[in-house]
């Protein structure tokens, strides 16, 4: 209640400070969360009435704030990618060291060093804090590229997240199991049978085109030069969000009422 009263009649210049406290109190007295605690409600709230502020876009505070409100959402990477495209927390390291290990959890090592290295770019502080995880991030990855060429007999034309993180191929071979040789009902034509099979003569065919049809471009994912960050465009903050455990927040009512 003393918080409470404290956010509606507050009139200094950092409101930011408010919010701070509240945060690490709540975090204190229900350290095991729940709805007593209501946690990701006291997030929600301060983030949208601290939204906009530009001047703690580049606060410590600020961001810690936004990286603990993206612990309670179902998908902390569009947190991650509006933050960015947004420009708060771009100067400071722990935005990127947070995006990073959370790329790196789910097997995105390519994406997770472009985004240590745009931290780099950046010279995001702390840098000698940035610079250590991204050195131990590169000794996890390696430990894993060990494994793989133990286990991989071309792995050395590999490069280092490549074999991290392996890439889909487009008309590869179909290989199958056994003895007796598998054949696929699959007839490929034109430029499939000259890459699939080089040696193999194939006579010249004319593309067929239906008239006044539409040209359009088509995606080869293996003719992608190299990974971009993943951002947002720009645009106003419709509403944050969601988080989890929303049932959380309901208030409890008669349990022994009925019969």
């Amino acid at each position: 209640r003393e918080f409470e009263a404290e956010i509606r009649f507050y009139s200094g210049d950092d409101p930011l400070d408010v919010w701070e406290r509240y945060i690490k109190w709540t975090e204190q007295a229900f350290p095991g969360g729940g709805k007593d605690g209501n946690l990701a409600a006291v997030l929600e709230r301060a983030v949208q009435a601290l939204h906009g502020q530009q001047q703690y876009y580049k606060d410590p505070r600020y961001l810690n704030l936004w990286l603990k409100f993206g612990d309670c959402c179902n998908e902390p990477l569009d947190l991650y990618s509006y933050l960015h495209s947004q420009e708060i927390g771009t100067t400071l390291a722990l935005l990127y060291i947070t995006w990073a290990e959370a790329l790196e959890a789910r097997g995105s090592f390519r994406k997770a060093d472009v985004i240590f290295q745009e931290g780099l770019q950046r010279k995001a502080e702390p840098l000698d804090k940035l610079q250590a995880h991204h050195k131990q991030f590169q000794a996890r990855v390696s430990r894993q590229t060990l494994l793989a060429l133990e286990d991989s007999p071309d792995g050395d034309n590999m490069g280092l997240l490549e074999i991290a993180e392996p890439q889909r191929s487009s008309l590869a071979d179909l290989k199958g199991r056994g003895k007796k040789k598998v054949r696929a009902p699959i007839s490929r034509v034109g430029d499939a049978v000259k890459v699939m099979n080089p040696n193999r003569g194939s006579q010249p065919q004319a593309s067929l085109q239906l008239p006044n049809a539409p040209s359009f471009a088509v995606f080869d994912e293996n003719s992608v030069s190299g990974p971009e960050i993943p951002t947002l465009t720009a645009q106003s903050w419709p509403a944050p969000p969601v988080p989890r455990a929303k049932e959380n927040e309901l208030s409890a009512g008669p349990w022994n009422s009925g019969r």
